[in-house]
């Protein structure tokens, strides 16, 4: 895996093999972060990456210039090998990385975010709750974006706060938007 663009575009980095993760293809990733440029200043945003698996997206976002980072993942193996790549890039400081269960902390949290990332197991059974519980808890700041990676049998078209699509084969982006203050 490498980051795609920003100060550290080109760097690489190997996850050991018994992390429980579905990294986002190099290519789909690309595809995402080109529309993204369109719909957020990264400069400074206040991000929060659910089912972090091995922090790819929030290094992303940190090479780009965000600087509050905030990272939920549940396996430990997984969270160790984030906080030696944050340190190694040195954003460890900009990252509030949370081990637990990404319900659990979406249910509970207060925080606001200029974008949210949800790269959940596409076979998580409760997938469609994702997009439910951050407009309903309010998790965006206005005009916020969330972005939530899953396949083509999930269908988001439908929510009131549904953007847009980006299909990258078997792996799909539906965009949403909090268009003012909730």
């Amino acid at each position: 895996m490498r980051i795609v663009g920003g100060e550290f575009s080109g760097r690489r980095f190997n996850p050991p093999a018994n992390i429980p993760a579905r990294p986002t293809t190099d290519v789909a990733k690309e595809g995402l972060f080109n529309t993204l440029e369109n719909l957020l200043d990264f400069e400074h945003a206040k991000t929060c990456d659910i089912f972090g698996g091995t922090g790819s997206i929030s290094y992303e976002l940190a090479s780009r210039g965000a600087t509050d980072l905030t990272l939920i993942e549940r396996d430990a193996t997984s969270i160790l090998f984030i906080k030696k790549t944050a340190q190694a890039l040195g954003i460890y400081d900009k990252m509030n990385i949370i081990k637990g269960d990404v319900f659990r902390f979406m249910k509970q949290s207060t925080e606001r975010y200029h974008f949210i990332f949800a790269g959940p197991p596409y076979a998580l059974e409760n997938i469609d709750e994702l997009p439910l519980l951050v407009f309903e808890k309010n998790m965006l700041l206005p005009y916020g974006i969330f972005v939530l990676e899953h396949t083509p049998r999930n269908d988001y078209q439908q929510h009131p706060h549904f953007m847009r699509m980006k299909n990258y084969g078997t792996t799909v982006f539906s965009f949403f938007k909090q268009p003012t203050e909730a």
